[in-house]
C-alpha cells in the first residue's frame, strides 16, 4: 500500500518510543571497532519538518513536543535531534534513517527501502550528503531478505510497516523468523503500534511465544486526538544490545507522567 506518508506522524509519541530505542541500540553497538550494517525495511523519508501543514492537521507532534525535550542532553537520541535541528533548523525532526546515518560511522553501511515514490524521492535527498547509505526503491522486507546476513554481518534491521495492511499482524512474526535464522546474530527490532480493539495483541503473543528470550517492551499513552485509535507503542527487539531494557526502563517512567 503506497498511501501512508510519515510526515503526518513523525515526531509522535511512538516515534519517541521507537527513536529512543532505535538510537540507544545503535550508539551501543558503535562503540566497538568492528564496522556494522543497518537495514530498514519502511524507511520513510527520514527528514521532516513538524512546522508542515500535515503535522500540525494531526497535533500529534504537538502533543509529544514536551516529551521529547524531556530526554537528558547526553542521551543518543538528544544528540541526534540537536544534530538536525542544528543542521536543517528547530522544527527539522530526524527518522530513524537519519538517526541512524548521524550514530554510525563511515565504515559502516546502511540499507534504506521505501517504496513510496514521493517518499522514496525525499529520501534520496535526505541521505545525499551520507555515502555509506544505499536507498532502495523496492519491498523492505525483499530487501532485508535477499541482504541476510549482510556484510558486515554485525548489526540491526529495524521493521516498521505501517500496518495500514491489516494482514502485516498475521505475516510480520513468520518474517522476523526467517531473517533471524539467516541473520542470527543481527539485532531484530519491530516496531508495533497499539491500538484501540488490540489487533497488535495475537502478533505480539505469537512472537513472544516463538522468542522467549527476546525484549517486549511497550508504552501507553492518551490519544492524541478525539477518535484517534493509537494507544501505545511496542517495540519487539532480538538479540538486544546491553543497556536496552534499563533505557527503556527510564523512558517508561517518563510516559508515566502523561
Amino acid at each position: 500500500m503506497l498511501s501512508y506518508q510519515h510526515l503526518y506522524h513523525a515526531g509522535n509519541l511512538a516515534d519517541l518510543h521507537k527513536h529512543a530505542a532505535l538510537a540507544t541500540a545503535l550508539a551501543y553497538l558503535a562503540q566497538k571497532d568492528k564496522p556494522l550494517t543497518y537495514l530498514e525495511t519502511h524507511a520513510g523519508r527520514a527528514l521532516y519538518d513538524l512546522s508542515a501543514p500535515e503535522a500540525a492537521r494531526t497535533g500529534e507532534a504537538a502533543a509529544a513536543r514536551a516529551l521529547r525535550e524531556s530526554i537528558p542532553q547526553g542521551h543518543p537520541y538528544a544528540r541526534a535531534l540537536a544534530q538536525t535541528r542544528a543542521a536543517h533548523g528547530p522544527d527539522a525532526y530526524p527518522g530513524s534513517p537519519l538517526i541512524a546515518a548521524q550514530t554510525l560511522r563511515p565504515t559502516d553501511r546502511l540499507h534504506l527501502a521505501e517504496l513510496h515514490p514521493v517518499e522514496h524521492a525525499s529520501l534520496l535527498r535526505a541521505m545525499a550528503p551520507w555515502p555509506a547509505a544505499t536507498v532502495h526503491h523496492r519491498d523492505g522486507i525483499a530487501m532485508a531478505l535477499s541482504l541476510s546476513p549482510p556484510t558486515p554481518r554485525r548489526g540491526l534491521c529495524l521493521i516498521d510497516p505501517s500496518y495500514e495492511v491489516k494482514d502485516d499482524y498475521r505475516t510480520l512474526p513468520a518474517f522476523v523468523a526467517q531473517i533471524h535464522r539467516k541473520w542470527n546474530v543481527g539485532v531484530i527490532m519491530l516496531w508495533y503500534p497499539l491500538l484501540t480493539g488490540d489487533p497488535q495483541r495475537e502478533m505480539a503473543e505469537s512472537l513472544s511465544t516463538t522468542h522467549p528470550a527476546a525484549l517486549c517492551h511497550e508504552v501507553r499513552f492518551p490519544p492524541a486526538r478525539d477518535g484517534h485509535r493509537m494507544t501505545g507503542s511496542g517495540l519487539f527487539v532480538l538479540n538486544p544490545p546491553w543497556g536496552l531494557a534499563e533505557d527503556l526502563a527510564r523512558l517508561f517512567a517518563l510516559y508515566a507522567t502523561l
